[in-house]
């Protein structure tokens, strides 16, 4: 079973945080915090979006900007806590990337 993560990530972003642009406008290294997209609330949000949509489990000292300040960021913690990465980007969830 493969998992895309960032796609997901991004539209759920633009939906509930960009209101000036839309999600095509975000890119992937850019800081959700230092751009203003999203601030300590909406991280909570963000938090529970992924633990919800992926089924993961997201510890408070997980809480860092090293893991949720960019999609590239959350693409690499989420891949991490799922368990696999593939070269490509695509995730999965079995260990069978």
């Amino acid at each position: 079973m493969h998992v895309v993560i960032e796609p997901i990530v991004r539209q759920f972003v633009a939906d509930n945080f960009l209101f000036r642009e839309g999600a095509e406008s975000l890119e992937e290294n850019e800081s959700l915090i230092a751009g203003g997209v999203i601030d300590s609330t909406g991280i909570l949000e963000l938090v529970s979006f992924l633990e919800a949509e992926f089924n993961i489990e997201i510890a408070d000292d997980e809480l860092v900007p090293d893991n949720l300040d960019s999609l590239a960021k959350i693409r690499s913690f989420v891949s991490r806590k799922l368990g696999t990465r593939t070269p490509d980007g695509v995730h999965a969830a079995n260990g069978h990337g």
